[in-house]
């Protein structure tokens, strides 16, 4: 059964690819979403984070807009932000795998701890194409710039990878690229 994961910078391309991996029968994780619904006031993580930095919560939610601008403005609050959510977030990613009955597709913004079942699959985009794609889908210029300066580089994500996914041309070029990819997974 396989399981690809798919990582890389914000705007790369990572919700598009997953997007055409969902007509091949797959089941998709998304980490962002686990990560929006630990931090709920429901979530397992919401207290530690609210407790932390009680500067984000408002109307007895976390403004994830406030949380971004502190912790993409500095290393250490991300190391500590991560800290607290990422064991939750893996716990569910972990979860969700076992109980799946087919081929998993997980989608990630930053290197998490998989094993090595999981094939690595980087999708690339020149910087410019990403920050781009990013404020065109409504984010915020500085918010875009503050997470993409956060996130690993290009030289990492290359070296974590066993497959990359060039993704700086036309949707059927993109679709062509994940095709041969999931040929090669099975």
């Amino acid at each position: 059964m396989s399981r690809i994961v798919l990582g890389g910078g914000i705007g790369a391309g990572k919700s598009r690819v997953a997007e055409f991996l969902k007509g091949k029968d797959v089941i998709v994780i998304s980490a962002d979403r686990i990560g929006h619904a630990v931090l709920e006031p429901a979530g397992p993580a919401f207290d530690a984070v609210a407790e932390r930095w009680p500067s984000v919560v408002a109307e007895g939610r976390i403004d994830r807009s406030r949380l971004a601008v502190i912790v993409f403005a500095a290393p250490a609050e991300l190391a500590e932000l991560e800290a607290i959510t990422h064991p939750f977030i893996m716990e569910d990613i972990d979860r969700l795998t076992a109980e799946a009955t087919g081929p998993v597709i997980l989608e990630v913004p930053v290197m998490l701890p998989l094993d090595d079942s999981w094939i690595r699959v980087y999708i690339d985009a020149d910087e410019d194409v990403r920050i781009r794609r990013a404020i065109g889908r409504g984010g915020d210029s500085n918010d875009v710039q503050r997470r993409a300066a956060a996130q690993a580089d290009r030289s990492q994500w290359l070296e974590w990878a066993d497959e990359v996914i060039v993704n700086n041309g036309s949707l059927d070029d993109l679709r062509g690229h994940v095709d041969a990819v999931w040929e090669r997974s099975q």
